[in-house]
């Protein structure tokens, strides 16, 4: 599967709220290292969804090559319609944080 269907099968909201930092202060005791490991969680997704994107595109240029310009398009804009609708790498990283599905350690100091 894509990483696409694997984020908007988690239909994630597509709006910015207000969160309780309560709930994101539990997890971990420290405020600060909830919102930095959200972070650099939301890093990996946004890399992870554009090298996507670009792997596909890159595929549609190659397979389209003797296809008409406009329907290359088309197909390309489609598929940036899909990325366009998925929830920023934010939230989707605070979701799973919130619901406890990332995986963490510290390191010592």
């Amino acid at each position: 599967m894509s990483k696409i269907h694997d984020y908007q099968v988690l239909a994630t909201e597509t709006h910015i709220g207000t969160k309780n930092l309560d709930e994101i202060f539990e997890t971990t005791g420290n405020l600060y290292q909830s919102i930095v490991i959200i972070a650099k969680r939301s890093n990996q997704i946004a890399t992870e969804l554009k090298s996507e994107l670009h792997f596909k595109l890159e595929d549609m240029r190659k397979i389209t090559d003797e296809i008409d310009e406009i329907t290359e398009s088309r197909e390309q804009i489609e598929l940036s319609k899909k990325y366009e609708k998925l929830a920023h790498p934010t939230l989707i990283a605070t979701q799973e944080f919130l619901e406890g599905d990332l995986e963490y350690r510290e390191l010592d100091a």
